[in-house]
């Protein structure tokens, strides 16, 4: 019996030794494995090279097909045209993030810089256009006051939005320094308010300047001459003109078509009506779209807008007027209007000096 106890004692013992030699060695390996790298650098750096090259590539295949569009399923539902449907993942936020950010924002902003550098410049060499005879005190009626009452309303909205979307697209870059985050971010909800409230008003005044004034503005072989000569501006010459010159017809074609045809219709689609009236899908795309076409076509205007503005204050004497009293001195009619001046001259002239109109016929 104790010869049993012995030997089964004798066995228990081995295989206690031999785990215990098994553990020890799973041990061992365990901490010295992981360091057989260093004694082989090359075949290491070899591994991890191909790890690297396997994975982007797996990474490089996966992204390509979902920057293609690839299908898969998608939440988002909608028409077959709605490139948001089955989408895997939707790239135009970032495609329009760096149209918005970079093309438009940035190269925006230097080419409004640029045009206001460039009437400074011009104004140092040109300097303002006098006329040429002294005033003797007879006036011509030019607007009346509904007229001047129209322009004043559109320009009016015109410079309010204008300012309210400066600040939304130049906003982070130059307000929030100023301001700090909180108060750019007072000030852009005022903005946006005030652009979606003031946008619908304000496309009342191009419409009715297209209703109004588009008899004075058909392009003709006069307006043609008026450009070759510079028109008054470049040079000395003062070439004829009707009641709207050459420059003045171009000014309003760019309100109608680019302004009342692109800026206006694009920011109707952003706040939903061209969706609502006209039955178009309202999709990511589509409004990434239109903020391009608006904030686009609104900065080209705006740099328009500068130059008309010069013109008609401090670029040239006695313009203002035409839009502030209504009336314009004959000596400036005739300088730079001379066609329209000897069609109403013997109806809306005074000769006593001094005198003005109170009637304002139009011609």
């Amino acid at each position: 019996m104790a010869t049993q106890n012995n030997f089964t004692s004798a066995v228990r013992s081995k295989r206690a030794r031999r785990m215990t030699l098994a553990m020890a060695f799973i041990l061992v390996s365990a901490l010295i494995l992981p360091t057989t790298g260093y004694l082989f650098p090359d075949l290491q750096l070899t591994a991890q090279a191909q790890q690297a090259t396997g994975d982007a590539n797996t990474r490089s295949d996966f992204w390509r097909v979902v920057r293609e569009g690839g299908a898969g399923y998608s939440s988002v539902t909608g028409s077959a045209t709605n490139l948001e449907t089955n989408t895997l993942y939707n790239i135009t936020g970032q495609n329009w993030r760096q149209i918005r950010n970079g093309l438009i924002a940035n190269y925006g902003g230097w080419f409004l810089f640029l045009v206001l550098l460039a009437i400074i410049a011009f104004y140092s060499l040109r300097g303002r256009i006098e006329l040429d005879q002294p005033e003797s005190g007879v006036r011509v009626a030019r607007w009346t006051f509904w007229e001047r009452s129209l322009h004043w309303y559109t320009a009016t909205l015109f410079i309010a939005l204008s300012i309210t979307g400066l600040s939304l697209l130049f906003g982070r870059v130059l307000l929030i320094p100023l301001l700090g985050p909180e108060g750019f971010s007072f000030w852009a909800g005022i903005s946006i308010n005030i652009h979606n409230t003031a946008g619908p008003f304000f496309a009342i005044g191009p419409l009715l300047m297209f209703i109004f004034w588009l008899r004075h503005n058909i392009p003709n072989a006069t307006d043609v001459a008026w450009f070759f000569k510079g028109g008054g501006i470049v040079g000395r010459q003062h070439p004829s003109a009707g009641k709207a010159n050459g420059g003045e017809k171009v000014w309003f074609w760019i309100v109608i078509l680019l302004g009342l045809g692109a800026v206006c219709f694009s920011g109707f689609a952003l706040i939903g009506w061209v969706q609502e009236y006209f039955g178009v899908e309202f999709t990511r795309a589509y409004a990434q779209l239109m903020h391009v076409v608006h904030a686009a076509c609104a900065l080209l205007w705006i740099a328009i807008f500068i130059g008309h503005v010069y013109i008609g204050t401090i670029g040239s004497a006695g313009s203002l007027d035409a839009m502030t009293k209504g009336h314009v001195s004959a000596e400036w009619a005739k300088q730079h209007h001379d066609i329209w001046y000897e069609e109403v001259k013997d109806a809306d002239t005074q000769a006593q000096s001094g005198s003005t109109m109170e009637g304002e016929t139009t011609a």
